[in-house]
């Protein structure tokens, strides 16, 4: 049993990374919370769903389909909207915050509700790993989201754009001496935020079913993960959903599922009273007041 809860929490691990590396990259570089991110998870995945079984497209054109367009949604999301409010953070919150809601319950006013809705796994079969058999699915998790932060940390560090990025990121006034629009660069954070989290959800919704509530639950996920890892922070992001994803399955398996979502809960309470910038934050201003 704790073999098996062991690999199950490094693949839980694994799907919180996934699920929330998007939304710590636009708020990394723009400094944007984009409470409609998991507003963009759900609708890629009916979005792949409508792709593959109504419009019969191959599933890696609908995939790729599904990611573009969420990648231009977010794009018009901050170039209409965003761009109005950008450093009003409240407004901010409460605009996308809106406009994920509405979003999500559009979707179940259309009446996409219920076990009918499923997206296809990459491969039907199971292995056995360690004598545990685990679904290949699962496992294809591990390595897309440790390729992903590594493609991510590349592209940041050795990119010309990537380079932008960070310079944003760190100072905003320096960088526009070197020519960079801040607004641009928001722009494509807040867009490719959005394309990974439909390719986020390309990867996790084929392990159950498609729910507009899915929405809440991976924003609350990504910002327990990114609150407690730092807001901004990779390396912080991949600590704190170490800790996220193992405290998840033991609880999971010693004391039950329904408590789950509490240790998620109960960690962001615990990080915001002890330190309150998170494990890898930068804020100091935060860290005074305590």
């Amino acid at each position: 049993m704790i073999v098996g809860t062991l690999l199950y929490a490094i693949i839980n691990s694994a799907i919180l990374i996934l699920t929330a590396l998007g939304f710590n990259l636009t708020f990394g570089i723009s400094r944007v919370a984009n409470f409609a991110y998991g507003a963009f998870y759900v609708l890629a995945a009916y979005a792949d769903w409508v792709l593959i079984y109504r419009l019969g497209l191959p599933y890696p054109l609908a995939v790729a389909v599904a990611v573009l367009g969420c990648t231009a949604a977010g794009a018009l999301l901050y170039r209409l909207v965003l761009i109005r409010i950008h450093g009003q953070a409240l407004a901010e919150v409460i605009v996308t915050f809106g406009i994920g809601l509405a979003i999500i319950e559009l979707l179940r006013y259309a009446g996409l509700v219920g076990f009918d809705y499923t997206l296809p796994v990459i491969l039907d079969r199971s292995v056995i790993v360690a004598g545990i058999p685990v679904d290949v699915q699962r496992i294809l998790i591990v390595p897309v989201a440790a390729t992903l932060v590594l493609l991510l940390w590349g592209f940041t560090h050795h990119t010309a754009l990537g380079l932008g990025f960070r310079g944003i990121a760190q100072n905003r006034q320096t960088a526009l001496t070197f020519g960079i629009d801040p607004d641009n660069i928001a722009m494509l954070a807040v867009a490719l935020g959005a394309g990974l989290a439909a390719l986020a959800a390309t990867l996790i919704v084929p392990l159950g079913c498609i729910s507009p509530d899915e929405g809440y639950d991976v924003l609350i996920k990504a910002l327990a993960v990114c609150i407690i890892g730092g807001l901004g922070s990779t390396p912080g992001l991949i600590l704190a959903s170490l800790i996220i994803g193992f405290a998840e399955r033991f609880t999971d398996a010693f004391i039950g599922s329904q408590w789950t979502m509490v240790i998620s809960l109960a960690a962001i309470l615990l990080v915001l009273v002890i330190h309150p910038s998170g494990l890898f934050g930068k804020q100091k201003a935060l860290q005074e007041r305590i």
